[in-house]
């Protein structure tokens, strides 16, 4: 059996997504989202912890991303659980993350800036191929 990282998250948006490009063109997104969580204490009272989840994103994903979430969109990510190390002033950085490779947005549609889409019935067939109701063996 193989292992797998897989980690999926229900959060919002703690800010508008960063989005950059490499000198190549590749489109990199970071995020984060707070996930929340409630439960009450043995003497009844109400607890509330928040949980930070960096996120990043790649290409494709990356863009739609930056146009598409907003500070407060509710969303769904799903993606690989990973440490990054750099130095800094001589010292070592770590940050973990998620790489992102899935993303749905949640929540109202007034949440996201979405495209306006067109109102309108749907177009009549333009060809019933000589059938008519009546003639239906069925």
């Amino acid at each position: 059996m193989s292992d797998l990282n897989q980690c999926n998250f229900v959060g919002r948006c703690g800010q508008d997504p960063q989005v950059k490009y490499l000198q190549d063109g590749t489109a990199i997104a970071n995020f984060s989202i707070a996930c929340g969580e409630t439960w009450k204490s043995k003497t009844g009272e109400k607890q509330e912890k928040t949980t930070w989840i960096r996120c990043v994103a790649w290409k494709k994903l990356a863009e739609i991303i930056g146009q598409y979430l907003k500070k407060g969109s509710q969303v769904f990510v799903s993606g690989k659980l990973e440490v990054r190390s750099w130095e800094k002033d001589g010292q070592k950085q770590y940050s973990t993350e998620i790489n992102v490779s899935q993303m749905q947005m949640l929540g109202s549609k007034s949440e996201a800036k979405k495209p306006e889409q067109a109102n309108h019935a749907p177009d009549k067939p333009q060809n019933n191929y000589g059938l008519e109701n009546e003639n239906i063996p069925f």
